[in-house]
């Protein structure tokens, strides 16, 4: 056997897995949860060593699960949720709870660094992509803001899976995929903006604290000894440079190529795609990232999917099974019912002060079986929404690979392929972002110089990526032609209720 470990840090948890290469199998998973700080101030927080205490766990639980020695693992990779901020002194303590990407406390802090930019088309033509509220600068403008004392002692701004290689290695360094989630990053020459850096900071401190940047095949080190003991790994294990949770999902469902969109059926839904030239979008809706691929992975992320379906199934009392059933009685168009499913705001479009509506109805189409098909269906527009501006970038999509809890569902995959019109199928592994990192570790310590590192990677993707055949949809003509209509009245309605929308 030829061992290696993905990890992925999640919000609400960090997983393992084990990978055999020789025979492209995953031989043992490990899991441990970790809390979160809430704050009604929008703040979203987390201690780090929430992080390294989880990872200790599950990588335990791996070990054991998959029946090996932990010290024949010969190289590992960190995948990260993306946008938080870890704060480190110089002796490398932690200097204040990592803030995520979902805290929304820090709006003032985004709006000030966009307009101290020039505005939002200047901000997009100087980093190529547009610092939302999530993106780690804000966080890092609000700390030196309320934290001075601390701010004198930080030697390094790190991202959640940046901390974990520091962690692991001693060493402090950012991926190009990761970093460019952060709005200092260029991301078309790939490089630290040294000018937004010293709108925040003009005495440079901000500037030498962020990381050597690092291509995506590189490996950054190896395992101290004190680290490799506790994980039960050699301290010969090396560390591969890892990446966001985004792009490391993206290597997990063989997303490297252009064509291929993947699509999250989560809480919220996320599509992205490969590119092989920058994507910097006429829309800031589009997050023109860098992939960990060395390509580029334009990124779009709506907040209504498994979130909305879930509140109408609670308020109806039913469970899965009763869901899918209603959702297979309706006919498309839920019997007139449209509804406008902005839960939680809205991201795609951006509609954050939004709230959900229910249109159309009258005595006779008011049904639960209604409800569950509106809900599911205006969940999906939104995600066709997103499709829609890839479209108008010229990004054409061939294929849409589903993960998340939705794309279990056999009539949510089927509207999704008639709404898109476009194929779908599943991925067998949903730990796609694990996955991704154990793959990725596998390209960096492999790596030769037989041919391209891409396409060595693709070959690796080809291997560990395995297609749920069972699961592939094809669109219905018919209903293709249904939704397009159907669809077209759903943007008729957005734009009567929020007339800043442009479609």
């Amino acid at each position: 056997m030829t061992l290696y470990a993905g990890i992925d840090c999640g919000t609400q948890s960090t997983k393992v897995i084990i990978a055999d290469n020789r025979t492209a199998r995953i031989l043992g998973e490990g899991s441990a949860s970790h809390p979160m700080i809430s704050e009604s101030d929008g703040s979203r927080e987390q201690e780090a060593v929430w992080w390294t205490d989880a990872l200790q766990t599950a990588f335990a639980q791996a070990i054991k699960n998959a029946g090996i020695d932990g010290r024949d693992i010969r190289a590992l990779a960190v995948s990260g949720q993306q946008h938080g901020f870890v704060p480190v002194s110089h002796d490398g303590t932690v200097l204040a709870p990592a803030k995520l990407w979902c805290d929304t406390s820090t709006s003032a802090e985004n709006q000030w660094f966009i307009d101290a930019l020039g505005g939002e088309q200047a901000a997009l033509d100087r980093l190529g992509v547009l610092p939302q509220t999530g993106y780690t600068v804000s966080k890092i403008i609000r700390f030196k803001q309320q934290h001075p004392e601390l701010w004198k002692q930080l030697r390094y701004v790190l991202l959640p899976h940046d901390y974990l290689n520091f962690w692991l290695t001693g060493q402090a360094c950012a991926e190009y995929g990761d970093a460019s989630g952060t709005g200092l990053l260029n991301i078309r020459s790939r490089e630290w903006d040294q000018a937004a850096a010293d709108l925040i900071d003009p005495e440079g401190r901000l500037w030498q604290a962020l990381p050597p940047l690092v291509r995506a095949e590189q490996i950054i080190g190896t395992v101290r000894p004190e680290i490799a003991e506790k994980l039960g790994i050699s301290p010969e294990t090396r560390v591969a440079s890892g990446g966001g949770d985004n792009m490391m999902a993206a290597i997990g469902t063989g997303n490297i190529r252009p064509g291929i969109t993947t699509m999250s059926l989560g809480t919220s839904g996320t599509l992205f795609t490969f590119a092989e030239q920058p994507v910097v979008a006429d829309s800031a809706m589009i997050a023109g990232f860098c992939s960990s691929s060395n390509g580029w992975l334009p990124l779009i992320c709506t907040m209504n999917v498994t979130s909305a379906t879930t509140t109408v199934q609670s308020l109806l009392g039913m469970d899965i099974q009763a869901f899918n059933d209603a959702l297979n009685s309706s006919k498309p168009g839920a019997g007139g019912l449209i509804m406008l499913p902005f839960f939680n705001g809205e991201r795609v479009p951006q509609l954050p002060e939004a709230r959900a509506s229910l249109h159309n109805m009258d005595g006779s189409n008011l049904t639960p079986q209604n409800l569950s098909l509106a809900v599911v269906e205006s969940a999906t527009y939104g995600l066709r929404f997103g499709i829609d501006l890839f479209r108008q970038q010229g990004i054409t999509t061939s294929e849409i690979r589903l993960t998340g809890g939705g794309a279990r569902s056999v009539k949510w995959r089927q509207i999704v392929a008639d709404i898109m019109a476009a194929p779908v199928v599943c991925v067998t592994n949903q730990e796609a972002a694990a996955l991704g990192a154990a793959v990725q570790a596998i390209w960096c310590d492999t790596l030769s110089a037989d041919s391209a590192p891409e396409a060595q990677l693709a070959a690796l993707c080809d291997r560990f990526v395995q297609l749920d055949d069972s699961s592939r949809t094809q669109p219905d003509p018919a209903n293709v032609a249904v939704y397009e209509s159907l669809y077209q009245n759903y943007l008729a309605l957005l734009t009567s209720e929020y007339p800043e929308v442009t479609v």
